[in-house]
């Protein structure tokens, strides 16, 4: 009788795993759909239609990691929650509903408070967003069986980026055919039916069981992370990689659509050959985690993010489609690799109990030192506006891709290679 009760459960709760990852993948969907349409190459766009500058440009890529200070304190109030499942679909239903009202802004306000508004309501929107960031991560790290972890995000990771390739290069097409306003209006309409779709999935995503820290006070909660040195040391260099990072990359759209002139249907074929290669990259730097250390493949994936900066340099030499496609496919594979390793590295690298607050911690340090790398590409993009159209172009992306090789075989090599 033992015996056949446990054969009846086994296969049960391998069931019940199953239709919660399928869940979580589903849910994934529409996600990819709306964050494709209102991210990337149409968030520039859009934020041009509405007369953004550069600078503005660079604020508004920033704030998305700025405001991941906050979840420091989220990682502390989710330790009294008795239900992650249901904070998280509050917080992720008022992040999408805000992010999407943004396509009203037109309709709501007066030209000249456009930009202004939709500072205001992004900002409000990724504020929410961090508190749904860290619920979800948390959540899914628990959905997610350790021994599939890697393979099921690997899968999880190229079923929608190939979705997000092709919802890309359908909204290029559309804003080409229909410029302006109009072809907007269409993107937001696709926007706002997935977004519903979206928030309606995170209903069936299961409650599970949440193992609470050790400890009930913030700062003793906060000392945690901050005690682990190699924690630590990891966190602070990633974070002023990103830094450098994101003096150049966040403002390659703006770069190609207002200097070099691309239609947005290039630009998405551009940004497809990139996803195309980080969907390829997530099999190779999958299966080399199996054999090596996280930290030590964060190591590799920096340099070949380097290299995407440097190969800029080559419009001066070669065709402008060859050298910008180049660019593209070999920072697809580095932030690809990047990507995912950093997430293996949270949630594989540390403490189960006080996981929420090394994320946080995590999230913290790299999203100001990314903040700050936006906003002053922005500012120095404004400041050169007048000079030659060599550094406009390339010059910034050949300065901040030397100082990547720089940091990465000195302090990067200490740091991440002893991982």
């Amino acid at each position: 009788m033992i015996s056949f009760r446990t054969r009846r459960q086994y296969p049960r709760r391998t069931s019940v795993q199953r239709k919660n990852l399928r869940i979580a993948t589903m849910e994934g969907v529409p996600a990819v759909m709306f964050q494709t349409l209102l991210g990337g190459q149409f968030l520039t766009g859009y934020l041009l239609y509405l007369g953004a500058n550069s600078s503005q440009l660079g604020f508004v890529l920033a704030i998305t990691t700025f405001v991941n200070i906050a979840q420091l304190f989220a990682a502390f109030l989710i330790q009294r929650l008795r239900s992650r499942k249901w904070t998280l679909v509050l917080f992720v239903a008022i992040h999408r509903l805000l992010w999407g009202a943004t396509g009203l802004i037109p309709f709501l306000f007066p030209k000249p408070l456009w930009v202004t508004a939709f500072i205001i309501l992004y900002t409000l929107a990724f504020t929410f967003n961090t508190v749904g960031g860290i619920l979800w991560n948390s959540l899914i790290s628990d959905i997610v069986p350790a021994r599939v972890r890697g393979r099921y995000f690997g899968i999880r990771n190229t079923m929608l980026n190939a979705l997000g390739t092709l919802v890309m290069y359908g909204g290029g097409m559309i804003l080409d055919h229909e410029p302006g306003g109009r072809g907007y209006l269409i993107l937001y309409v696709i926007v706002w039916i997935c977004i519903a779709a979206n928030i309606a999935m995170f209903f069936f995503y299961p409650d599970m069981p949440f193992e609470h820290s050790s400890e009930r006070r913030f700062v003793p909660m906060l000392k945690k992370p901050l005690q682990d040195g190699a924690f630590m040391k990891a966190t602070l260099f990633l974070g002023g990689f990103l830094f450098l990072q994101n003096l150049v990359v966040p403002l390659y759209s703006f770069v190609m659509l207002e200097l070099l002139h691309i239609n947005h249907q290039t630009l998405s074929l551009l940004n497809v050959a990139q996803t195309v290669f980080m969907m390829g990259s997530f099999y190779v730097w999958g299966s080399l985690n199996t054999r090596y250390g996280n930290r030590r493949l964060l190591f590799w994936t920096l340099p070949v993010i380097a290299l995407s900066c440097l190969l800029w340099g080559l419009l001066c030499v070669l065709p402008m489609l060859a050298v910008l496609f180049a660019a593209h496919i070999v920072l697809g594979v580095g932030v690809g690799g990047f990507n995912q390793l950093a997430f293996n590295f949270m949630i594989g690298d540390t403490p189960k109990s006080e996981r929420p607050m090394y994320m946080a911690m995590y999230a913290a340090i790299t999203g100001v030192s990314a903040f700050f790398g936006p906003l002053l590409g922005g500012n120095i993009s404004e400041a050169i506006q007048h000079g030659p159209e060599w550094i406009r172009i390339y010059g910034m992306q050949l300065i901040v891709g030397l100082a990547m090789i720089g940091v990465t075989m000195t302090f990067g090599r200490k740091i991440l290679r002893a991982g």
